[in-house]
């Protein structure tokens, strides 16, 4: 009876235990206190390959992109263009004066760039503009400003060390970022040389205290965006050889609609429109008798994911999150709302809780069968699936470096999306599909999160054990 009822136990065990052992490397980060939730398995069969508490909701990070992309593809298509104009309900004499004021209505394009604004001023002045006797003014009423849910983005308001954590508006340009270029001076021991990115005009004021050094110095370069007076200041510390060739250095701007403001002025005046007011922003929408004067459409949307997964952008991924809105003037949460709403019909998926699209906001949720099911579903969708699995980077040849291990099955089977927090607590999460042997499809996701009393995660601790689970599945199956 008793080697019965052993039996009859282990048999009950081993259903179990089987796919827990698919993730027997990456499952050893428990052992260090970790929380981890994993999954892979076949889309063919639904053949659970690893399972490590793939229910269990943690912070995703920036695999979040990949939700924010499913419901973009699902609510607009791959094809789709945002179209950002000039317009203006004053009238245009012969002369080609305008007589009041030139609206920018931005768009919520969030590929839009210098380039866009010169096409605009361009085709202004096509249009036979040559003068605006009124004021440049620049509408963000789709949405922007937006308040800031985390603690980069609100700090960024006043001052700002790095590029990632750019301020929104439905009016920005250049991911939310000033550009200047710094070269070496003439002499050592002189200023460097320092221009902007975006035209021949002052765009932003620049606080260089830069030196140059003799051809073959250390070059070092500190920068930091800081708001004096209303006004933004690039200041710029540090060392560059004398023979070092230029370098831009990007920080995000402090108010997105003001900085197109400026570059778009700079851009009018480079064509030959003089703007005779000042330039000025606003949360209105312009009039509904106002004419398009000026119109540029952005990059298709499967172009705009490509950028926002493969350099997990989360100026894009939220602009693109507040554009999925359905309420006036969105924030965040809304706009992941909406992202919440479109998973809810995907089938097996479980509970998602979603604070923005990027990634950047530490406290959402969503589990590995989660995201699995996420990619399943897109699978699935032979119009959607190319330009959804296209966003995503094989190891050999993405833009993510560290990426770059394992064995060329790994390396070259495998298509994937990743994500990163340190704070609170250390996040490192995977996503993505890969083919076996033979040639059958599969999804897997590891989300593995720290706790207050973890120690320091990277990511070899995280992707060598991962890529071996990983590579042993695409090799057996």
């Amino acid at each position: 009876m008793a080697c019965r009822l052993l039996l009859a136990v282990v048999l009950l065990w081993l259903p179990l235990a089987a796919p827990a052992a698919g993730f027997t490397e990456l499952g050893r980060l428990a052992e260090r206190g970790f929380l981890i939730g994993a999954e892979a398995r076949l889309l063919d069969s639904g053949e659970v390959l690893g399972s490590l508490a793939p229910q269990r909701q943690l912070s995703p990070a920036s695999v979040s992109k990949l939700y924010l992309a499913a419901a973009a593809l699902d609510r607009w298509g791959p094809q789709h263009r945002f179209t950002t104009r000039l317009v203006s309900d004053a009238e245009l004499d012969a002369e080609g004066r305008l007589h009041g004021d030139l609206v920018f209505e931005g768009s919520g394009d969030p590929g839009l760039a210098t380039e866009d604004l010169w096409r605009l001023a361009q085709r202004l002045h096509q249009r036979g503009v040559r003068e605006v006797n009124g004021r440049l003014v620049i509408s963000q009423w789709r949405f922007g400003p937006v308040a800031c849910l985390t603690t980069d983005r609100c700090e960024g308001r006043e001052r700002v060390a790095n590029t990632y954590s750019a301020l929104l508006s439905a009016a920005g340009i250049n991911h939310g970022n000033w550009c200047v270029n710094v070269a070496p001076g003439r002499e050592a021991q002189a200023p460097a040389r320092v221009t902007h990115c975006d035209g021949q005009a002052s765009l932003v004021t620049v606080d260089n205290q830069v030196i140059t050094l003799a051809a073959g110095g250390a070059t070092a370069l500190d920068a930091e965006r800081v708001t004096r007076d209303g006004e933004d200041v690039m200041v710029l510390r540090g060392t560059i050889a004398g023979d070092a060739a230029p370098r831009d250095v990007y920080r995000t701007s402090g108010d997105p609609a003001e900085q197109t403001a400026r570059t778009l002025a700079a851009m009018l005046d480079q064509v030959g429109i003089a703007v005779q007011g000042i330039h000025a922003t606003t949360i209105e929408p312009p009039s509904a008798s106002a004419d398009t004067l000026a119109a540029v459409e952005g990059r298709p949307l499967q172009a705009l994911l490509l950028d926002t997964l493969h350099y997990s952008n989360n100026f894009m991924a939220d602009m693109l999150t507040l554009g999925l809105a359905d309420t006036p003037r969105p924030t965040l949460l809304d706009g992941a709302e909406a992202i919440e709403h479109f998973v809810a019909g995907i089938p097996d998926h479980g509970p998602l809780d979603l604070r923005s699209g990027s990634g950047l906001t530490p406290e959402s949720r969503t589990s590995a069968r989660g995201v699995n099911a996420l990619l399943a579903s897109l699978f699935h969708r032979p119009s959607l699936f190319p330009a959804f699995v296209g966003s995503l980077q094989t190891p050999s040849n993405g833009v993510m470096r560290f990426l770059r291990r394992g064995s060329p099955v790994f390396q070259n089977r495998v298509m994937l999306k990743t994500g990163t927090l340190n704070q609170p607590v250390a996040v490192r999460a995977v996503g993505g599909y890969f083919r076996t042997r033979t040639g059958r499809w599969g999804v897997f996701s590891a989300l593995v999160n720290g706790t207050a009393t973890t120690p320091w995660l990277n990511w070899t601790q995280v992707l060598d054990p991962l890529t071996e689970d990983i590579e042993r599945m695409i090799e057996t199956n």
